[in-house]
């Protein structure tokens, strides 16, 4: 699946500064939004401006945000009229997922990864309650509708320096792809009924980081984004907790805006220089970010940073073992795309 680049100092030299900025504005705006989940509100229009590159695209400010909002409305409208007949919703699940998972196998078109993120949150939270399942719509979008506003508020404010769009170039799997498509179906279905029907929607973190992991199509690249998940997670968790810390000193508001600043401006040069590949620190700030918004209204903080970390963990490793040992069951591949991967290599 394609993978956006790190972002380049000479293409965009203020980066970091616009999103240290967009989470410092979504902060800012929760108390009067009064979103249906904060968390939500933080992580999501930042981690759609963090995917732009280059030179601002209106197509991704606004067609992003729009997407979303469609996809979820859809899928909303998809579980709520199936929830009745739990067979049937099981069986349309298994089919946005193999839908999802086809697509970015056969064109390497991530457009599939936010249809299996919708399908997942969508599902999960519906089948838990109609309630449960309005209130993630709402909350998306309302996340949406903020992106939105801010993204080319912000370009506007810290522009680029590059003036031409990035080309993005999307690359096919290694087939055979609807194998491997209905191999990674099933293996996210089996861990969506186990949130369906055995543990409940606080869980919910299982199930996505297993989709994340399970959009790269060999071997290797499900091993790799496993461990980047796990440790952007622990890295996400880790700045939170510092910034929690702070905050147990003097909760005022200036001080959570220029702590949120600061992490925000550590993520986003980190994509640019650091160690680890820009997609870490991508995630590691939203992970921070959310977990900061929900110690502020209803989760316990130290809580809510080990049960995220261990489910990433779970979800992650189990995802990329089973569906590694399925394909080397199921389908033949050559030897360089299908050798033994370690978590930890």
């Amino acid at each position: 699946m394609y993978v956006v680049p790190r972002p380049e100092v000479n293409d965009d030299p203020l980066h970091a500064v616009r999103l240290a900025s967009m989470a410092v504005a979504t902060f800012a705006l929760i108390p009067f939004v009064q979103p249906a989940i904060p968390p939500l509100l933080v992580a999501l229009p930042v981690g759609l401006m963090a995917g732009m590159r280059k030179a601002f695209d209106p197509k991704k400010a606004f067609g992003g945000p729009i997407a979303f909002i469609v996809m979820v409305w859809l899928m909303a409208s998809i579980v709520s009229f199936a929830r009745p007949m739990p067979v049937v919703l099981v069986t349309i699940m298994g089919l946005f997922y193999f839908l999802g998972f086809y697509l970015i196998q056969k064109t390497g078109n991530p457009m599939g990864m936010l249809l299996l993120i919708v399908t997942v949150l969508m599902s999960v939270m519906g089948m838990s309650s109609t309630a449960a399942l309005e209130v993630m719509r709402d909350g998306f979008t309302e996340a949406c509708i903020v992106a939105a506003i801010l993204i080319p508020l912000l370009y506007a404010i810290f522009p680029p320096a590059a003036k031409e769009n990035l080309v993005e170039i999307y690359t096919p799997a290694p087939g055979p792809h609807a194998a491997s498509a209905l191999i990674r179906a099933g293996v996210l279905l089996v861990m969506s009924f186990w949130l369906y029907t055995v543990i409940d929607l606080s869980n919910l973190m299982l199930a996505v980081a297993a989709t994340f992991v399970l959009v790269f199509p060999t071997r290797e690249t499900l091993f790799a984004e496993a461990k980047e998940r796990t440790v952007s997670t622990a890295l996400g968790a880790c700045v939170a907790a510092m910034i929690l810390f702070v905050l147990t000193l003097n909760a005022h508001l200036p001080i959570l805006l220029g702590l949120v600043f600061l992490a925000g401006l550590f993520f986003g040069s980190r994509m640019m220089r650091g160690y680890y590949p820009g997609m870490v620190y991508q995630f590691g700030m939203s992970v921070t970010l959310a977990l900061v918004a929900g110690a502020l209204s209803t989760q316990e903080p130290a809580y809510a940073a080990m049960t995220r970390t261990v489910l990433t963990l779970v979800g992650a490793v189990a995802a990329a073992y089973l569906t590694a040992v399925l394909e080397a069951l199921f389908l033949s591949r050559p030897a360089h795309l299908s050798e033994p991967a370690s978590l930890f290599s």
